[in-house]
């Protein structure tokens, strides 16, 4: 189970892959990974521009000047950065669990301000609301989002959290989301 936030490193392993592609400034890479979110997130200059610094300091990106564009700092990955680069691919399969853990963790919030009477939240007319319905929604959209980019038409997985956790010999002694 997450602490807290998104999965520590994903937006410096983002900048990596990004810069791999192309080098890049940093108002291109908060566009582009707004992009990759479906515009559900857009990180801050002040996530992106300390990455891209400290990629230049450790020497995994350098700096570098383009004519055309004389007044934007646009780096690119070096071959140490390339290096860096595999290592984190290597271990970005460790992250899934933190993905799974942020995702569920938004939804179980989401859904606790719908229906537990701690939370008053007032509906307002016309905005969003913490109801059924609009969580039925977002269910929809990741169904919708899982046959689209995996294109297979989704199934309901009946498993528990532990039997899901056997099933795919996931550590059952890790502590899963549920």
């Amino acid at each position: 189970m997450r602490k807290s936030g998104p999965p520590k490193g994903l937006i410096a392993y983002l900048v990596f892959e990004l810069l791999e592609e192309k080098p890049r400034y940093g108002y291109e890479i908060l566009k582009e990974i707004e992009e990759i979110s479906g515009g559900h997130w857009e990180p801050s200059y002040g996530s992106v521009y300390p990455i891209l610094y400290k990629f230049e300091e450790k020497g995994w990106a350098k700096r570098i000047e383009r004519e055309d564009e004389p007044d934007r700092k646009y780096f690119e990955v070096t071959d140490a950065g390339l290096e860096e680069l595999s290592d984190r691919r290597e271990k970005g399969s460790e992250k899934a669990e933190d993905f799974a853990d942020v995702i569920l963790g938004f939804f179980h919030v989401y859904a606790a301000f719908a229906t537990d009477d701690r939370f008053q939240i007032p509906e307002l007319e016309g905005e969003w609301r913490f109801d059924e319905a609009f969580s039925e929604w977002i269910v929809e959209q990741l169904a919708r989002h899982h046959e689209h980019y995996f294109e297979t038409a989704f199934e309901r997985v009946e498993a528990t959290p532990e039997e899901f956790s056997r099933r795919h010999g996931i550590d059952e002694n890790d502590d899963q989301a549920t």
